[in-house]
């Protein structure tokens, strides 16, 4: 592959990678540093392994508080009875063990981003707790008699959907609106099939492999549901690194799941394997500027083979791109 990953200006300053060419995360991306600049809080929605945390980390930098803290902190990793020391800290001696004083991370984030990641699993009394801060009231800390107040900006996140959470009575409709000030959704991978193959070539680069792949594993890789979305995609790249040879990963270096003709994406390739290597051969094209060497050298084949193809396609040089 190799092809130059194109993002929008806005985002090239920007210290978390980011590496898209689809037209949905252009499109989200482009919306980040308006969202960032207004200050509102911000509620990001999608599966698991989209990269919700990628797009709340790019907010914070966008935003006029990019130069204080960044905190974060699964809410579903924390076991339920240190939600609330973690969240709003403690003083010496509230409890056993408290040996020292400790800021909770509301503290530690202040002026600047608190990112509250799987926010939908906080129970009830944290919901309430959690409200009542959001709204600018002073709080204690365990074993606290002076109340902390603290100034800091709420990205959160869910894989749930919080609206059927609230109709079933787990999670708070106040709650909801007030980190849903903003709500922005991260689509799935399986609906952003050109950035399958620019990701896995930034996994390959991002850990030194000097790789490429087969027009066999790319098609593979397209057809795939990706139902781990992108976690799962680094995962399987960075395995067939490993047992790769001779510079290139084959279909055959790929878990069991990647068979070349069960195409199971329907979005991917329209329901052929033949479909899905027309399409990412026209994408080679598109990112290497219409010139065919290029695109050979970048897909692992020779000239010829891909001139062969896309006659047999019935398009020629920038024909080609023009059906991309």
């Amino acid at each position: 592959m190799n092809g130059t990953i194109e993002v929008p200006e806005s985002l090239s300053s920007l210290e978390t990678p980011v590496v898209l060419r689809s037209k949905a995360m252009l499109q989200l991306m482009e919306r980040v540093p308006r969202i960032a600049q207004s200050g509102a809080a911000v509620l990001v929605t999608g599966e698991s392994g989209v990269g919700k945390e990628l797009v709340s980390k790019a907010i914070h930098q966008h935003s006029l508080r990019c130069n204080m803290p960044w905190v974060d902190v699964n809410c579903g990793a924390l076991p339920e009875h240190l939600v609330e020391s973690e969240l709003f800290g403690y003083e010496k001696g509230a409890f056993s063990g408290a040996d020292v004083a400790k800021k909770g991370l509301f503290e530690l984030a202040h002026e600047g981003t608190l990112f509250l990641d799987e926010v939908g699993e906080l129970d009830a009394r944290m919901q309430v707790k959690l409200l009542r801060v959001l709204d600018g009231a002073p709080y204690y800390k365990l074993g606290s008699t002076k109340k902390t107040a603290v100034k800091v900006r709420i990205i959160a996140a869910t894989n749930q959907e919080l609206e059927e959470a609230i109709g079933l009575g787990r999670f708070r409709a106040d709650l909801y609106h007030r980190l849903c000030e903003v709500k922005v959704h991260v689509p799935p991978l399986r609906e952003r099939l050109e950035d399958i193959l620019p990701l896995a070539e930034f996994f390959l680069a991002q850990h030194g492999c000097a790789l490429r792949f087969s027009p066999e594993a790319c098609a593979a890789l397209l057809a795939h549901s990706w139902t781990g979305n992108v976690r799962e995609l680094r995962n399987v790249v960075i395995r067939a690194a490993i047992f790769a040879s001779d510079g290139c990963i084959e279909l055959k270096n790929l878990p069991d799941g990647f068979v070349a003709g069960s195409v199971t994406n329907s979005t991917a390739a329209d329901g052929t394997l033949e479909e899905v290597e027309r399409r990412m051969i026209l994408q080679a094209l598109d990112r290497n500027g219409g010139q065919q060497a290029k695109a050979a050298e970048s897909l692992g084949i020779s000239r010829r083979t891909l001139s062969r193809k896309l006659k047999s396609y019935a398009v020629q040089g920038t024909s080609a791109l023009a059906a991309c």
